[in-house]
């Protein structure tokens, strides 16, 4: 079996692990657990290629104990109590066994419910990895038995050390220009697993001259930007993007918007998304925030992609240069938080109207003024119900056209009794 380049140059041990020093570097909490000799289970959660399985099998090689892989994707309850069965036997002979289940957040309920008690009495030692949140995606109790550690893409300086590795493993230099290796370092994206199946593929081209970082773009594709549908990448994203343009970081706004894009996000999405934020965050501070965001989702709607993302794009920079304010979004939950605590009290009877002569003789509309004919448009009637004190549920802002809107409601109340 030929085995791949990432395979053959795996680490050994957790000193040869290139990154992720918060777990693994002097003060790791891995670290520290080998040195005193006392594994606990652990979640390993981080992206593709950040080098969960390296660490779980560096673990294993450092304590000198049976390593176990699994695949939640390929087993299922039968395999787990297999594999206990002969770990209980190991452990008969003095050998230990760590348990690796690679992508934990695939098992179910039931199927993560089957490893509790072996993890309780201590059957093996279990290291489970997952790209998702843990905190979604497992049980809390199977959290409460483990320790999380949380890794993090391999950042450029690091890849470059990991290039650096594969050509003395290779025994050759890789014939790519130092701009094409940094190159090929932003292209994998933290993702050594990537990388170094990319270096195994250059290493066999037959090449006299060195290649160039756009020659290199011709010779392999890009990795794809790391993102998904309904994951925490997605989430991330989207909650980058909100708070970019909440803080009226237009340019941050559109580098986030242009991840999501370039990744393969629903543009329908981040329109709703965007809606959504003319709405709460600027709300009237710019009425006209909310008839943009729905002209420019019908328009991309139209045209889709590629004309279409300029008024995606156009939308991004007014949203992020509008005036914000939440006041509306504030008098909407106390409106109806009031609305729920005063139940069903009725209007006043000055602003019912009185379609039929019994309930004129009952008063409806007795007292009524039509505010349009009066000099002032505002006749200061009462329209709260009778005996509830008036409440203000919108104090508008000083910013953008709430200014404006703060006047007139400073004039009309002007003219209220209570």
């Amino acid at each position: 079996m030929i085995r791949p380049l990432a395979d053959l140059m795996r680490p050994k041990t957790i000193d040869e692990i290139i990154g992720q020093k918060d777990l693994v570097g002097e003060s790791g909490f891995i670290r520290r657990m080998i040195e005193n000799k006392s594994l606990s289970n652990i979640i390993l959660w981080g992206p593709p290629g950040c080098g969960k399985t390296t660490i779980a099998r560096a673990i294993a090689n450092s304590v000198d104990m049976d390593f176990v892989p699994m695949s939640a994707i390929f087993s299922g309850t039968a395999d787990i109590k297999k594999v206990m069965e002969t770990a209980k036997a190991n452990n008969n002979i003095g050998r230990n066994t760590l348990l690796f289940i690679d992508e934990i957040h695939r098992f179910n309920k039931t199927q993560q419910d089957t490893l509790l008690p072996y993890l309780e009495n201590g059957t093996v030692v279990f290291i489970g990895a997952t790209t998702e949140n843990p905190s979604f995606n497992l049980n809390n109790a199977l959290l409460s038995r483990c320790h999380v550690g949380v890794l993090h893409s391999l950042s450029e300086a690091d890849l470059l050390s990991i290039i650096d590795s594969a050509e003395k493993f290779l025994q050759k230099t890789l014939p790519l220009t130092q701009q094409a290796k940094e190159h090929l370092a932003n292209m994998a994206d933290g993702d050594a697993r990537f990388l170094l199946n990319t270096v195994e593929y250059i290493s066999n081209i037959k090449q006299t001259d060195l290649i160039t970082p756009d020659a290199l773009d011709n010779i392999i594709q890009k990795h794809a930007l790391r993102s998904d549908k309904n994951g925490d990448e997605h989430y991330n994203l989207i909650s980058a993007v909100h708070k970019s343009l909440r803080a009226s970081d237009t340019d941050a706004a559109l580098y986030w918007v242009a991840r999501m894009m370039t990744s393969g996000q629903d543009p329908m999405y981040i329109f709703r998304r965007l809606t959504r934020f003319a709405m709460e965050d600027i709300g009237l501070a710019d009425p006209n925030a909310m008839q943009i965001a729905l002209s420019a989702w019908q328009i991309y709607e139209r045209m889709g992609s590629p004309e279409g993302d300029i008024a995606l794009t156009n939308l991004v920079i007014y949203l992020g240069t509008a005036p914000k304010s939440i006041s509306g979004y504030k008098a909407q939950t106390l409106a109806w938080n009031t609305a729920k605590e005063t139940g069903s009290t009725v209007p006043p009877k000055n602003i019912l109207n009185a379609p039929t002569k019994m309930m004129q003789n009952m008063g409806y509309g007795k007292d009524y003024i039509y505010d349009p004919e009066t000099e002032t448009g505002c006749s200061g009637q009462n329209c709260f119900p009778e005996g509830m004190k008036r409440v203000t549920f919108y104090p508008p802002i000083e910013r953008g056209f709430e200014r404006e809107i703060k006047k007139r409601l400073e004039y009309w109340n002007s003219f209220r009794k209570n």
